[in-house]
């Protein structure tokens, strides 16, 4: 059970990872003015640098059962309830709560932490 907890939770961070993607592309970036456009290229960049970040942290967790390795999968868990569980706190706190994304990230971090 552990392990399909840690599954879902990779699978789940994958999709919250791509949907962040697209946001940023079709919601903030097609509304946002940043200049110099080498800015706005810039952090256009660092935003979709999360995204990759993110969906490598969602195949970590879903490999994570088949590495036979304690420690791994210990630092796998660790490591990802950490990051995500920063971002699901800087979701709510920048969105004041209206945005699902920190429910989300949450949802991750208890799964994989109930995985552990």
């Amino acid at each position: 059970m552990r392990d399909l907890l840690l599954q879902c939770a990779g699978v789940l961070t994958i999709a919250v990872a791509l949907i962040h993607g697209i946001l940023g592309e079709t919601k903030v970036f097609a509304r946002a003015r940043i200049e110099p456009e080498r800015l706005r290229t810039l952090i256009r960049l660092v935003w979709q640098a999360s995204t990759v970040a993110w969906i490598g942290g969602g195949v970590l967790l879903i490999a994570a059962p088949w590495m036979q390795s304690e420690p791994a999968r210990h630092w796998i868990v660790v490591t990802m309830a950490g990051v995500f569980g920063f971002s699901a706190l800087a979701n709510a706190w920048a969105t004041s709560g209206r945005h699902f994304g920190w429910m989300a990230l949450t949802a991750v971090v208890v799964m994989a932490v109930a995985g552990y």
